[in-house]
């Protein structure tokens, strides 16, 4: 008891020291960013898009709250149309000299970005392929609506006479171009290619005004809810294009962030069936509130008077906890229509100050209520200790080996 008590400790400050090392995250103040959401809420019917006007219009605070959980209410129970898009037309691969596009300013960091553009500028490094196209969702910043994979295609031979199988790859909040990158080399070496996607404002699609992906997650309660929906979507568009390429059988993996949109896609797109959530949390407003890296964020809306519980509401459209039953196929929307089993793997930290501890077991209670199929790996450490030694191995051994074993069972049925 005493040594896990020390361990605990120890632990603790440890993420601690990792989650405050970064000196560039601003406190900016709450906004309802309806304009966001324009589009949607002018498609409601007309009662309901009249009170959210007058609503709106009256800069009250109170109506401004009340019109956006009308908002979440709309976007929950009309979910398919929310996420609904038209495949993009202007697929293309391009090359070009990988960059790290990093967050932080710390010294190391930009050290490393500078040798690194250092190698481009004297040819010493391999241009790299990433599929772009426009976001079927558009916002006012142009960069960002121009959507960025890059693209690891298995090699021919570790492929042959199988079904072609690919995953999607979504790095946690704020990562640099470079996280994950690894994942997807190495499910390469088991004939699985991999889209590494670039979440909306981050790297190459950032806005030349930030530092850091703040438009990503921030105190604009719209805009939130916005990139949400333009990730979702551009997930889909992924599975698109790898469509058109052959490729049959498909898997998620997302991190932090990345799981929460990567179950959102799968709750709504019956294609992917193989999924890893690598740190997980079941709603999206509580992380925010309680989470270490989130405290600036937080300061925006505890000095505008919300609480935990309201944001939980005001991002409920955003939470995977809304979407557990269309990702079961029990859903009245799912009824007669053919959902396919799907395999997902959960890993989360019992010392994680980010996602906190009962938030993800509150998944695994889900995923066992609704009969899913999946298992469960704990990391002994916390959010951002699963990115150092010997724990970043750990975590990549869950990963990999689960969607090696995955991809192998999904593919056996065809290949008998």
């Amino acid at each position: 008891m005493m040594l896990r008590r020390l361990y605990a400790q120890w632990m603790f400050a440890w993420e601690t020291r990792l989650t405050t090392r970064d000196t560039n995250r601003q406190v900016r103040p709450l906004e309802w960013g309806f304009d966001w959401m324009a589009d949607w809420i002018a498609a409601l019917p007309a009662a309901q898009r009249i009170q959210i006007e007058q609503q709106v219009a009256s800069g009250e605070a109170a109506q401004m709250e009340a019109a956006l959980l009308t908002v979440n209410e709309s976007i929950r129970a009309n979910s398919d149309n929310f996420y609904r898009y038209a495949t993009p037309t202007d697929f293309r691969l391009e090359a070009r000299h990988p960059q790290l596009f990093p967050t932080n300013v710390r010294p190391e960091t930009l050290r490393e970005d500078a040798r690194l553009q250092q190698l481009a500028r004297e040819g010493r490094m391999e241009k790299a392929q990433f599929l772009r196209f426009t976001s079927p969702v558009r916002t006012p910043y142009p960069e960002n609506d121009q959507v960025n994979a890059r693209w690891y295609p298995a090699p021919t031979n570790k492929r042959r006479g199988r079904p072609r199988q690919a995953m999607i790859v979504l790095p946690q909040w704020n990562a640099d171009a470079f996280s994950h990158n690894a994942l997807c080399s190495i499910f390469n070496r088991f004939g699985v290619s991999a889209l590494r996607l670039s979440k909306p404002f981050h790297d190459i699609r950032r806005p030349a005004e930030l530092e850091r992906s703040d438009y990503t997650v921030s105190a604009n309660l719209g805009r939130t809810i916005a990139a949400c929906r333009q990730a979702v979507v551009d997930i889909r568009c992924c599975i698109d294009w790898l469509e058109q390429q052959g490729y049959e059988q498909f898997g998620i993996l997302g991190t932090s962030l990345g799981s929460c949109y990567a179950f959102i896609a799968s709750a709504l797109d019956p294609r992917l069936r193989v999924h890893v959530f690598n740190h997980v949390a079941t709603h999206f407003g509580d992380v925010v509130w309680t989470g270490q890296s989130t405290r600036h964020i937080r300061t925006a809306f505890a000095d505008a008077g919300l609480t935990q519980d309201r944001l939980r509401a005001l991002w409920a459209a955003v939470s995977p906890m809304a979407y557990f039953d269309l990702y079961a196929g029990t859903a009245p929307a799912r009824r007669g229509m053919p959902w396919p089993r799907k395999q997902a793997r959960l890993i989360y930290a019992p010392y994680d100050l980010t996602f906190l501890p009962e938030f993800s077991r509150a998944v695994v209670a889900q995923f066992t209520e609704h009969g899913l199929d999946f298992d469960a790996r704990i990391l002994p450490c916390g959010h951002y200790t699963t990115g150092e030694t010997p724990f970043q191995y750990m975590d990549g051994w869950y990963m990999c080996q689960f969607v090696y074993q995955a991809m192998r069972e999904l593919r056996a049925p065809q290949i008998a």
